[in-house]
């Protein structure tokens, strides 16, 4: 049952990479055509940006490896500090923002992937805004003809 799981899980976020690389060229064309004004191109801007977000999130999340002390030795060359590690591993298994450090100096989780996620995140949060007004506006206008009397 996991395997099934896994294999649908996989097979959802393959057709959502592949729906986000057409989006990216549907966003490129509307903004020289004008659909930035149409409620479809803030959609497939939201879900790219979450798509960015997601892969610059687990790209840090999975910065160490499954063994960070191997990582931190034999990948990046630098002293792995058991003490530092376990004196912060509470910081160190947070969900954001992410760190994954073989010592005081030097953290496995590139520097820009917490602001790529807060960016991301960013975007993601305007895009559904302006799908909120898309389908508020609507809502609130008066029809034309009637003066509210």
């Amino acid at each position: 049952m996991k395997q099934a799981g896994a294999i649908a899980v996989a097979v959802i976020l393959l057709v959502w990479l592949v729906w986000n690389l057409w989006n990216l060229l549907r966003i490129a064309g509307g903004l020289r055509t004008g659909s930035w004004r149409r409620p479809m191109w803030w959609a497939r801007v939201c879900s790219v940006s979450l798509l960015a977000g997601l892969a610059s999130w687990l790209r840090g999340a999975f910065s160490g490896g499954l063994d960070i002390r191997e990582a931190c030795q034999f990948v990046h060359h630098e002293h792995y500090d058991a003490a530092y590690w376990q004196a912060h591993a509470r910081e160190f298994r947070k969900l954001f923002p992410l760190h994954s450090k073989c010592n005081a100096h030097v953290d496995l989780v590139p520097a820009w992937v917490n602001p790529a996620v807060v960016s991301c995140a960013a975007v993601s949060l305007a895009a559904a805004a302006v799908l909120l007004w898309f389908a508020v506006a609507p809502l609130t206008r008066v029809p034309r003809g009637r003066n509210g009397a």
